[in-house]
C-alpha cells in the first residue's frame, strides 16, 4: 500500500529542510531513502541515478516498498537477510538480483545503512545504495562479439539474468539495437549459454569501495541539513549509559580483559551493547561502530534455535545467569556455535545495571589448549566486570 504523499514529504523535509532534496540530487550515485516509521516502509527519496538505472519515474517509485524491484529469480534467502538486517537496525551489504522497469534482470551490490537520531538513538530512515556488478568480458567465439557489444563505460560488463548467475546485459541504445539484431539473426549455442548461467556474480573490492563512498557522501549531506533543523542524525547509533557515555575508567578496566565479551545496558530500551571487547570483534568480524548500540540478537540468524533465544530472554527478564550453546553468525554470515554465558551485573546499590555476555567459539578446539575450562574462564570475566562496575558506582578507581 502506498503511503499518503503528505507523510512522505514530511518524512524528509521536517528533519532536513526542503533544500536537502536538491543537495541529494547533485550526488551521482544510485540510492534510495526509506522510512521505517511509515506503514509499509516506503521509499521517501530516490536519486536521479537510481531512477536512471531502474528506468522508473519518481512518481512510480516514491511511496512504494523496495520489494517492487525484485522478481522471480531474486534469491529469497538474500531478501530474508536484508529484512533481518533492517529488523535488527544494522548495516549490511549483499549481492542481489533485481529487475528494471522493462523486466531486464541485473546483478547489483546493495548496501543498506540505518540513519540514527542523535537525540534518542532511534532509527529515522534507511539509506540503500545500489552499485551494478561489473566484470571484464571473456573473449571466445561469438562471445567476442557479445563482449564488445556489452561493455559499460568503465570497461566492465553488467551481470544479469538467472538467480545467483550472470548474463551479459545491454547498457546503451546502440548496444540494444545490436542486441535485437543478434536475437533476430543469431543465437547462442546451448553450451555457451550454460557457461554464462553458471558464472558467479560477486562484487569486486572496487565496487564495494564505491558503495561505501556513496554512503559516506549521502550521510555528509544528511548530517549537514539535519543540523539546520536541530534534529541531527548520525551514521552511528549514539550509545549511552543512563544520561552519560560509558565511563572512561570503566572502559579502561574492561579493556584489560582479553576474552570475547560484550556489556549491555539494562536501563535502556532493548538493552543495547555499550562495550565490546577486541576479542569479540575478532570473533564476529564486525567493527566496533557496527556493534555499539545494537541488541545482541543481531548475531542470530535463520537457523538459530528459537527455544534457545527464549531461554536467554527468560533468564534476562528474571535477572538470572544462564549458559547456552547457540548457533550464531559472523558478519560474513558464516555460522559458529557460541558457548555463551550471560550474567547480570549489579551496581553498589544492588540494582542490575548491565548484563555481560561472554562468548567462546565452540566450533573451534582452541579452548582445549587452555588449562581452565571454558565455563571457569567465563566466570572469571564475570567477576572482573562485576568488580569494575561496583567500584565505579562506589566512586573507587580501578585504574
Amino acid at each position: 500500500m502506498e503511503s499518503p504523499l503528505g507523510l512522505i514529504d514530511q518524512s524528509v523535509e521536517l528533519r532536513y529542510t526542503g533544500w536537502v532534496r536538491e543537495a541529494l540530487n547533485e550526488l551521482p550515485d544510485s540510492f534510495t531513502i526509506t522510512d521505517p516509521c511509515i506503514s509499509g516502509h516506503p521509499i521517501v527519496f530516490a536519486s536521479k541515478g537510481f531512477l536512471k538505472m531502474f528506468g522508473y519515474s519518481k512518481d512510480e517509485v516514491i511511496g512504494r516498498n523496495g520489494r517492487m524491484f525484485q522478481g522471480p529469480e531474486t534469491d529469497r534467502r538474500s531478501v530474508m537477510l536484508i529484512r533481518e538486517a533492517i529488523r535488527n537496525e544494522r548495516a549490511m551489504e549483499i549481492s542481489l538480483l533485481n529487475y528494471r522497469k522493462d523486466g531486464t534482470p541485473f546483478w547489483m551490490l546493495f548496501q543498506v545503512c540505518p540513519v540514527f537520531s542523535k537525540e534518542d538513538s532511534r532509527v529515522t530512515h534507511f539509506v540503500g545504495v545500489q552499485v551494478p556488478i561489473l566484470r571484464k568480458p571473456r573473449r571466445s567465439g561469438l562471445g567476442n562479439r557479445r563482449s564488445e557489444m556489452n561493455l559499460s563505460e568503465d570497461g566492465g560488463e553488467i551481470c544479469g539474468s538467472m538467480s545467483r548467475c550472470c548474463r551479459r546485459e545491454v547498457c546503451s541504445d546502440s548496444t540494444l539495437e545490436l542486441g535485437h539484431k543478434l536475437s533476430a539473426g543469431l543465437s547462442l549455442n546451448h553450451d555457451d549459454k550454460e557457461v554464462e548461467i553458471n558464472e558467479s556474480c560477486e562484487a569486486s573490492e572496487l565496487q564495494k569501495t564505491k558503495a561505501a563512498a556513496a554512503i559516506n557522501n549521502i550521510f555528509s549531506v544528511l548530517i549537514q541539513y539535519s543540523e539546520l533543523t536541530g534534529k541531527v542524525v548520525s551514521q552511528q547509533r549514539c550509545y549511552f549509559s543512563g544520561n552519560k557515555c560509558l565511563d572512561a575508567s570503566l572502559n579502561l578496566s574492561l579493556g584489560r580483559i582479553k576474552q570475547s565479551f560484550v556489556l549491555t545496558d539494562a536501563s535502556l530500551p532493548d538493552m543495547p551493547i555499550v562495550y565490546a571487547s577486541e576479542a569479540f570483534l575478532k570473533l564476529t568480524g564486525y567493527g566496533r561502530h557496527e556493534v555499539l548500540g545494537q541488541n545482541c540478537r543481531f548475531l542470530s540468524g535463520t537457523d538459530t534455535d528459537p527455544s534457545t533465544k527464549f531461554q536467554m530472554k527468560e533468564c534476562i527478564q528474571t535477572e538470572q545467569a544462564c549458559t547456552v550453546r547457540v548457533l550464531n553468525y559472523r558478519k560474513d554470515r558464516a555460522p559458529f556455535w557460541n558457548f555463551l554465558h550471560i550474567s547480570p551485573v549489579r551496581n553498589a546499590s544492588g540494582k542490575v545495571a548491565y548484563f555481560v555476555g561472554i562468548q567462546i567459539d565452540d566450533s573451534s578446539k582452541n579452548h582445549e589448549t587452555h588449562e581452565l575450562s571454558p565455563h571457569i574462564r567465563q566466570l572469571s570475566v564475570v567477576g572482573t566486570v562485576k568488580v569494575a562496575v561496583r567500584s565505579l558506582s562506589m566512586g573507587v578507581s580501578t585504574s
